[in-house]
């Protein structure tokens, strides 16, 4: 039986680097890591993006609470002015209608008085 040789390839002027086994393995060794390397990029950048991702939520909660406390503080001075004004309410209000006590006491005496006079005029 007979063998023939042949090509697959048109061309028939192949020109090939022959590398001795030492150095075609740290060629090899070298392909191995940069590949690796290149898998490793990849996983730090979605790393990197999911940390960005996660630096916007925190900052939307933070924009957030910080509205909250702002809004609690407004309330709470809305609230304070309430209670000053209502307080400045009751005390105006407690100062009429001790006047409107003297005024009334003055006016029943003064009634009473005039009566007195009146029948003593009278008779």
């Amino acid at each position: 039986m007979m063998s023939w040789s042949s090509f697959s390839q048109t061309a028939t002027d192949t020109t090939s680097i022959q590398l001795e086994k030492p150095i075609a393995r740290l060629v090899i060794k070298d392909l191995i890591t940069g590949d690796g390397a290149k898998e490793e990029l990849i996983l730090t950048q979605e790393k990197v993006s999911l940390l960005e991702q996660k630096i916007v939520l925190k900052d939307s909660i933070i924009f957030t609470l910080d509205s909250k406390v702002n809004n609690c503080l407004h309330i709470i001075e809305t609230k304070n002015d309430q209670l000053t004004l209502s307080q400045n309410l009751a005390t105006k209000l407690q100062f009429d209608l001790q006047a409107q006590k003297l005024k009334t006491k003055l006016f029943s005496g003064a009634g009473i008085a005039a009566a007195i006079a009146a029948v003593l005029i009278l008779r």
